[in-house]
């Protein structure tokens, strides 16, 4: 039988449970407790309410939330560009060719070359909440070399996504329908037992919205869940793809027209945004604002990929939300929790009610607005996963 284990003296506790309160999505609780028992959450409130356990664990007045659920990330790779974005700081525009460097270091990587890049990242990740992540395949763009990411992921995440449709690699450039029929065939068959979802980057000098429609259709006929690169670096078709193929995200939707937000607006498709990318190539940010305002449902995640968001910190796009796409401090850090779990149609994370896993942060801080109060300060005191705790 499982030992329980009860964090008290939790100055405020974010549970994301709306059944709490009518007014108050994040549900929160104020002097406060969680149970855990094995690597679920059994029992959420008052300390001075909290049932007898095995384990005592004492917050000392810090805040607890739930750990951060990063739903867009490019981890597999080989390098990293330093010259490029040293490039685009003095003034050059970051255009999507740049993927193409990283194809050719991934290409040359060992498999534990990759792996060793993999587990870094992630224990990075870990070290600042998050508990849950997706990572996508995308930098080999062979048969051999996607189908190789995608079983390196598929040995840390369940949550894992071939994007075979990156870019055309330069051997096909000439011909990119032939890699099209790639995709959708031979690579197709070789990565669909290794992943949970597809995704496209439909993006001008990537893939058309025909190419995508094809791509993603192909996928779902394998079992496999459509998501989209979607309306990055101009306004595209691709928002209005992922809604017609109710693809669980839409990434990055950085230049939305009226009809593209209110098709968000009313669907089950997650606008996930990426601040990390904006703020790693001077580009325009995302108007959170104005999906929020329409009920539209915010994702926030950290895009974490050597070219244009070389960052695993999701506490730094929680403040780049906040100072710069409209989100208040409540707003952003639901969507890098709950948000990112409904952009991966999960309901066991990104919240602490029972049943839902174990996964929890304790912030050296009384509240979660110092995430965004403090930036760049590391508040992270202890990070819970599955109900161990593993800092």
């Amino acid at each position: 039988m499982s030992s329980s284990t009860v964090i008290t003296n939790i100055a405020t506790l974010i549970t994301n449970d709306p059944s709490l309160s009518d007014t108050d999505p994040l549900g929160t609780v104020r002097d406060a407790a969680v149970v855990i028992e094995g690597d679920r959450v059994v029992w959420t409130g008052e300390s001075s309410k909290a049932p007898a356990t095995d384990n005592r664990v004492d917050a000392a007045g810090r805040a607890v939330i739930p750990g951060f659920v990063d739903s867009h990330s490019h981890l597999v790779f080989a390098g990293d560009r330093t010259a490029e974005f040293h490039a685009r700081m003095s003034g050059r525009r970051y255009e999507a060719g740049g993927i193409r460097t990283t194809v050719a270091a991934t290409r040359a990587a060992t498999d534990a070359e990759l792996e060793a890049n993999l587990t870094r990242y992630l224990d990075e990740a870990l070290r600042q909440g998050t508990t849950t992540f997706e990572t996508k395949s995308g930098y080999g763009l062979t048969v051999e070399d996607e189908a190789r990411a995608l079983r390196i992921a598929a040995a840390h995440t369940d949550e894992v996504t071939f994007l075979g449709a990156h870019v055309v690699p330069p051997e096909l450039a000439e011909d990119p329908a032939a890699y099209v029929a790639l995709v959708t065939g031979a690579m197709l068959d070789a990565c669909a037992p290794h992943a949970r979802w597809i995704d496209v980057f439909c993006e001008k000098g990537a893939f058309d919205g025909d190419q995508a429609r094809a791509i993603l259709t192909a996928g779902r006929a394998k079992g496999l869940h459509p998501r989209l690169h979607a309306n990055q670096l101009t306004y595209g078709p691709g928002v209005q793809l992922a809604v017609e193929l109710d693809a669980a995200s839409a990434d990055h939707c950085t230049h939305l027209t009226d009809a593209d937000v209110d098709a968000l607006a009313n669907s089950g498709t997650v606008a996930t945004l990426l601040p990390g990318a904006e703020f790693s190539t001077r580009a325009q940010w995302p108007d959170a604002r104005r999906l929020l305002d329409a009920g539209a449902t915010v994702a926030l995640s950290t895009d974490c990929n050597p070219g244009s968001s070389f960052t695993s910190s999701m506490p730094f796009c929680i403040a780049l939300a906040v100072r710069d796409m409209g989100m208040t401090p409540d707003e952003a850090l639901w969507s890098a929790t709950a948000g990112g779990a409904r952009a991966l149609r999960r309901d066991d994370v990104g919240r602490l009610a029972p049943g839902a896993y174990a996964d929890l942060v304790v912030l050296d801080a009384p509240s979660h607005v110092h995430l965004a109060y403090r930036p760049g300060v590391p508040l992270t005191a202890q990070v819970w996963r599955r109900g161990e705790r593993v800092t």
